[in-house]
């Protein structure tokens, strides 16, 4: 975001006497090619008795010649600018196509014209020599230009250098060093030499102080600062001229003011004239300050304001805890890749080799820092439909009573080394094992390829292919049979150890496994081996005598976990059952769960089987961390993950379509939010991953994958939401009657078919029903059983197709039905984006926070819901009625003894609408802002493996708004349509928002209807029956530079956003005036889809 700076610099002479100036020449005023906008301008010259005149000289720069009429004792001339540093694109121009690469030669007219800027010096030796070794194979333009001026600034040494004039490009080379106006001229007379046209600059430079510092290298200055700088500029035809600073080896940017441009430094100087002899004190100064800053994510908050964020967070958690709420919130954050923004992982994708890498990268510099003794297991996710596979988790568990579960981290397997792991390793780690928990070894067996399945696949494979190259479509079963065959039929993949806790949970016990043919043939697949257990090849045994695995009940009282000793100490076994199952008798006394042992890659895996109670996990991570150290032998753990239990601690990173989902482990307190926060959004920066993307076009939006918030309590008997059902009543009616609160974090996924809809954007009547459902409820105080509000709330709080995840308020985990496992007391908050500053997000955690804690003193429950209707999707879209309503949260916050700020999210504002651009004519301002559009998902249609359906996301919204708007002479036009401007209240300010298709794909909403872009706003005049002035929107370059690639950074984001917007382009000529048509549906909002002449041909 742009940011307006204040530059002051004075140049001082002082005279020993009283001397007699000749005409002055000042050359200290921006150029008027500066890229950079110049908002305004001051010369203030000392004595004050002289003349002025600005002039103009061959170049076009401005020149500003004064005359003394008396003597004086000195010259002060004092220059002070603003200035506007909105990032542009130096790479950002068009060639003419013979001279995308260079050497090339320039048209006859051209060369004529530019014959200043092409006159060289004559040679001299080390300059020959320099010249000569320049590389003349012919490069694009860009690379070449890139290279000549970072070699040249590699080569030369910068120092400041008070003499007058410039050196020599000779004497330059010599020394290897020179001020920024000796390199700018060996650039120049390198430059000309080599058959290009270059001219010397002299100007202004600024710095700011970068607010993130670079993971790549030098981050810039550390203070704002500003200088008089001097740089070259090369003539490329169909650019123009191209700013090169020799000294940093970097094009020239905004930072970079030109003041004068000339063939030769002598007329580029400051300031030049004649005075009589005498003796001369000179000083100069010169300084930038900030004096107006966008708000902006990379920065969202001041030191004052973040200090007052913290006292309220504090303020909060003590009532609180005086209030005995016992709230504790987690997340789910998401992070993308910060070096591969185009990568499939990270944009649709749920895999990708980078996205696990990175995940672990992440995994252990988390648990480093939280649970450097916890307990590390690499199993299975989520399994959704289309997908061969579950989804892989990373999970560490830590135990809260701050007892080590694996002591020793050196026997951790790292994914990325070999350890020479193998089949007779691993029966070697089961035997030691077993023996540990006392159990004989003889009952470790090993586990083959079913050989029988792998011949008749090859069998089945067409005659000209072989198995090593089956070349099959699919391509996960085109790998296994390749390997599966390479590594042979024979070979044992792993060890499986029989092995469960007795009925009564007292014991273990092991046992034979009694197959068929006594061989273990694992079932066909990728998964690890303990997943692919021929189960059902084991025998039989009834289904009420079937040894099920029940997870804990949540709400059942728990002892302390037992100790490390204790853990050690190992029970005798179960006896053992010689016992050989009889046909048609049930073989209830097998055991029917295995622990395995799988070599792969080098490292040995160890698969855990499902066990009932935690105590038994440990017990077995303790037997098997003593077998590690005994064997030293790294290892991973995967396969089932320890029962959930809240003596447990844990937090866990799973991949997500285009992102990766970090689980972080609830907080109870602010200062903990804080802490985390703040520490995983650094850690996971420092692993490249980040917390934003952007578009094509450059707009700035979060990773995609949302910032679920989770609410709740240590444990489901501690869940507020449980033991008061009315702060969920209270919450889900606040966010229905105040819809800022569910459209300004939210992503640009939104409406009905979205993955958070409100409730009223789910069902016509879902009011009506919700409204039902609260007066079922039990008042504050009053007895409530813990399923009464799942009950009253589950089959309302859902979207168009009646998923139960998929809502603004989930509560899928607060007393479900379906087991134990989803009686956990959370309240998941899915409409929020990821923001893309930790503070960003801490600010809306203490809004929840706060009202959270104010729904519990005084419950929110109006009468009736508001019915929003169309005026959901035509008001509430647009910023300023967002802003509006969401000030109204922030007053009733307030005036609840909870002081937050509107400007506290400034920045959240922001990043959900972005300054398009502003205009001004007339004395009315008009000013752009991205407005929200809902996107909506098509009907079903056949493609390739299935059924899809295709999400509509070619329309866009803008909010245009007014200031000083006098409406009965001035109308506001959109494409030749009148905009339904509305009034907000101030005197001459209106709003409206404007609707319009910014692509046509072939799958889309009213399909046949074209793309309105570019558009274009015009200012009429009623009186003269013609615009007064306009601006114009592109949805794409204007130039036609079509991008192939994502912006790398936010400084290229920002450049292509502001290439889109033009401050000029209004429709010329007398224009007939025409009438408003208001929408009776939707009076806010002009929908150029309804007017045929709106689309741009």
């Amino acid at each position: 975001m742009s940011i307006h700076v204040a530059l002051h610099h004075v140049t001082h002479y002082r005279y020993d006497r009283a001397v007699e100036l000749g005409p002055q020449i000042v050359r200290l005023r921006p150029a008027a090619h500066s890229r950079t906008r110049i908002l305004s301008y001051a010369l203030k010259v000392s004595p004050e008795q002289h003349f002025i005149n600005w002039q103009q000289d061959p170049q076009g720069n401005y020149l500003a010649r004064l005359v003394f009429p008396e003597k004086t004792r000195e010259m002060r001339i004092e220059v002070d600018l603003l200035a506007e540093m909105a990032v542009f694109n130096p790479f950002d121009f068009f060639l003419e196509p013979y001279a995308e690469k260079i050497p090339f030669a320039y048209a006859a007219d051209e060369r004529k014209e530019l014959a200043p800027y092409l006159e060289t010096l004559p040679l001299t030796p080390r300059f020959q020599a320099y010249l000569d070794g320049i590389d003349r194979t012919p490069l694009p333009a860009v690379d070449f230009l890139v290279a000549l001026n970072q070699r040249l600034s590699e080569d030369i040494n910068y120092l400041i250098r008070m003499e007058p004039g410039v050196q020599t490009p000779e004497h330059t080379l010599e020394h290897a060093s020179g001020s920024c106006r000796d390199s700018a001229w060996l650039l120049v007379q390198l430059l000309r030499n080599l058959g290009l046209a270059a001219r010397f600059v002299s100007g202004y430079l600024i710095q700011l102080t970068a607010d993130v510092k670079s993971l790549d290298g030098p981050s810039g200055t550390d203070v704002d600062f500003t200088d008089l700088h001097a740089w070259c500029e090369v003539y490329l035809p169909g650019a123009g001229w191209i700013g090169l600073d020799a000294t940093s080896g970097l094009f020239a940017g905004e930072g970079h003011i030109p003041l004068a441009c000339s063939p030769d430094p002598s007329s580029a100087a400051p300031i030049s004239g004649l005075v009589e002899p005498c003796e001369c004190e000179f000083s100069h100064e010169m300084s930038v300050e900030r004096v107006w800053e966008a708000p902006r994510v990379t920065k969202p908050y001041t030191d004052a304001q973040w200090l007052a964020i913290q006292a309220l967070g504090r303020q909060i958690d003590a009532d609180l805890l005086e209030g005995d709420v016992r709230l504790t919130m987690g997340g789910e954050p998401t992070f993308v890749s910060i070096d591969d923004p185009d990568g499939a992982e990270w944009n649709t994708a749920a895999l990708g080799p980078d996205k696990r890498r990175l995940s672990a990268e992440l995994f252990q510099r988390m648990r480093n820092h939280y649970a450097p003794k916890g307990l590390v297991h690499f199993g299975q996710g989520k399994w959704y439909p289309g997908e061969q596979l579950p989804r892989w988790s990373l999970n560490c568990y830590w135990r809260r009573d701050g007892v080590p579960i694996w002591h020793n981290s050196a026997l951790i397997a790292d994914e990325q080394e070999d350890y020479g792991a193998d089949g007779e390793l691993a029966g070697r780690f089961l035997a030691s094992v077993a023996e540990r928990l006392k159990i004989p070894a003889r009952f470790v067996f090993p586990a083959y390829e079913d050989n029988f399945y792998y011949l008749w696949r090859e069998g089945a494979l067409p005659s000209n292919v072989t198995a090593e190259d089956p070349r099959l479509e699919d391509a996960l079963e085109r790998a296994r049979l390749r390997k599966v065959f390479n590594q042979g039929l024979d070979k044992v993949i792993g060890q499986v150890l029989p092995l469960a806790r007795t009925a009564k949970g007292d014991q273990w016990q092991s046992g034979r496994w009694y197959l068929r043919d006594n061989h273990c043939r694992l079932v066909p697949g990728d998964s690890p081996l303990g997943y692919r257990l021929p189960l059902a090849s084991q025998p039989w045994v009834t289904a009420a005598e079937y040894p099920f695995i029940h997870p804990t009940d949540p709400n059942q009282d728990l002892p302390e976990l037992p100790g490390t000793e204790q853990l050690a100490r190992h029970g005798e076994p179960a006896a053992e059952q010689e016992r050989v199952p009889e046909i048609d008798k049930s073989a209830d006394w097998l055991t029917r769960t295995a622990f395995c042992a799988e070599a792969r890659d080098g490292r040995l895996y160890l698969f855990m089987p499902p066990l009932e109670r935690v105590e038994d996990y440990l017990e077995l991570v303790s037997a098997i961390e003593a077998t590690a150290e005994e064997l030293h032998c790294p290892v991973l753990l995967e396969g089932y993950e320890p029962p959930s239990d809240p003596r447990l601690g844990n937090f866990r990173i799973t991949p997500d379509p285009g992102v990766i989902e970090v689980n972080v482990q609830p907080s109870a307190t602010w200062d903990e939010l804080v802490e985390r926060t703040e520490f995983l959004y650094e850690e996971a920066r420092q692993t490249r991953l980040t917390t934003e993307k952007f578009m094509i076009d450059g707009r700035h939006t979060g990773t995609g994958g949302g910032n679920h918030f989770v609410l709740g309590g240590a444990t489901p008997a501690d869940s507020p939401f449980l033991r008061r059902p009315d702060l969920l009543r209270s919450l889900i009616s606040y966010w229905h009657n105040h819809p800022s609160l569910s459209y300004l974090f939210s992503g640009l996924f939104i409406g009905p078919t979205s993955q958070a809809p409100r409730v009223d954007e789910a069902r016509n009547d879902a009011l009506y029903e919700l409204e039902i459902a609260f007066a079922q409820m039990p008042q504050p105080g009053e007895e409530c059983p813990p399923w009464l509000v799942d009950r009253l709330l589950r089959n309302l709080l859902i979207d168009v197709t009646g998923n139960t995840h998929r809502a603004e308020f989930c509560i899928d985990k607060l007393y479900s039905p379906d087991g134990a496992t989803g009686r956990l007391g959370l309240l998941e908050l899915r409409a929020f984006e990821m923001p893309p500053h930790a503070r960003m997000s801490l600010a809306q955690q203490l809004l929840l926070r706060a009202l959270v804690a104010r729904f519990w003193r005084e419950p929110y429950a109006p009468a009736k819901l508001a019915r929003w209707g169309t005026e959901l999707h035509d008001r509430f879209l647009l910023p300023h009625f967002i802003e509006q309503d969401f000030a109204d949260v922030i007053h009733e916050l307030n005036a609840a003894g909870y002081p937050l700020r509107a400007e506290w999210f400034a920045a959240h504002l922001e990043f959900r609408f972005p300054k398009v651009g502003d205009y001004a004519v007339s004395g009315i301002e008009l000013q752009l802002r991205q407005a929200l559009e809902p996107w909506h998902v098509l009907g079903e249609e056949g493609a390739v493996g299935g059924t899809v359906r295709y999400v509509d996301s070619s329309l866009e919204r803008l909010q245009v708004k007014l200031s000083g708007l006098a409406p009965q002479r001035y109308l506001l036009t959109c494409n030749g349509v009148p905009v339904p401007l509305q009034p907000t209240g101030r005197v001459g300010e209106f709003v409206a928002g404007v609707r319009f298709r910014a692509w046509q794909p072939a799958n889309c909403l009213q399909p046949t209807i074209p793309v309105h872009a570019p558009l274009v706003f015009d200012l009429l005049d009623t009186w003269m029956q013609r615009s007064v002035g306009g601006c114009q929107y592109h949805v794409a370059h204007p130039g036609g530079r079509n991008y192939d690639s994502l912006p790398v950074n936010a400084n290229e984001a920002e450049s292509r956003r502001m290439a889109r917007f033009f401050r000029l382009g209004h429709t010329p000529g007398k224009l007939p005036i025409p009438s408003l048509a208001m929408d009776d549906e939707f009076p806010l909002t002009l929908d150029l889809r309804r007017f045929q002449d709106a689309s741009k041909k």
